[in-house]
């Protein structure tokens, strides 16, 4: 299980280091690093389920701690993923506002009338300022959207790693006042948690109302 571990651990540290890739990679190629970045992480994914039926394998005293192990690697390929997918929707977004700005362009305006001419100068340099807004409620939608997924992630591993804690504590045999300060420990983080989604949603809403 070690080598296992260890060599996934390594896969994890070699995908964070080339999603720094994606913000400089031309055009043309960057979709080939996406395929590249997202097969890794399904390997890593599928190499984790080794792992965790294999954690289950470790002897009693060594068990939860190849556990609690395990779930950290989760929580780190989990949000890699997350970060994949919010670079490929603002990618995807940006492409598609290219492509609207293009097709402007290329139209051919045409007046029988010089008083009621359109003003294309002005019109671009709405259209640009609208895309531009677009743009940016956008990158702010990807990050509140990869912020909720990141907090509900760290929920879902946060309730698996307290209930090991508690467990393990029960085998040391810990005493009621550790146990209950562990509870409010866990009971905190969940308020912060549930603040920070309140919040992120607030500001979402503020964005969509004032930019629409």
């Amino acid at each position: 299980m070690e080598m296992l571990y260890h060599q996934t651990n390594k896969q994890i540290q070699e995908v964070q280091s080339q999603m720094g890739r994606l913000e400089t990679t031309d055009r043309q190629s960057v979709h080939l690093l996406e395929n590249e970045l997202q097969a890794r992480i399904d390997q890593i994914f599928n190499q984790l389920e080794r792992l965790e039926i294999l954690a289950s394998k470790e002897p009693p005293n060594r068990r939860q701690n190849a556990k609690l192990r395990v779930d950290q690697l989760k929580y780190d390929v989990q949000h890699l993923q997350t970060a994949l997918r919010n670079f490929q929707h603002r990618r995807y977004a940006r492409e598609a506002q290219d492509r609207e700005r293009e097709e402007l362009l290329s139209r051919s305006f045409t007046t029988n009338d010089a008083d009621t001419s359109i003003p294309i100068d002005e019109t671009l340099q709405f259209n640009s300022s609208l895309q531009n807004a677009h743009r940016g409620m956008d990158d702010l939608l990807g990050s509140g959207s990869s912020i909720l997924n990141g907090l509900r992630d760290q929920r879902s591993t946060l309730k698996g790693t307290h209930k090991k804690m508690l467990d393990v504590a029960n085998m040391l045999g810990l005493s009621n006042t550790v146990m209950r300060l562990i509870e409010k420990r866990a009971t905190q983080d969940k308020f912060i948690m549930m603040a920070g989604m309140l919040a992120t949603c607030f500001v979402m809403f503020l964005v969509v109302k004032y930019l629409s």
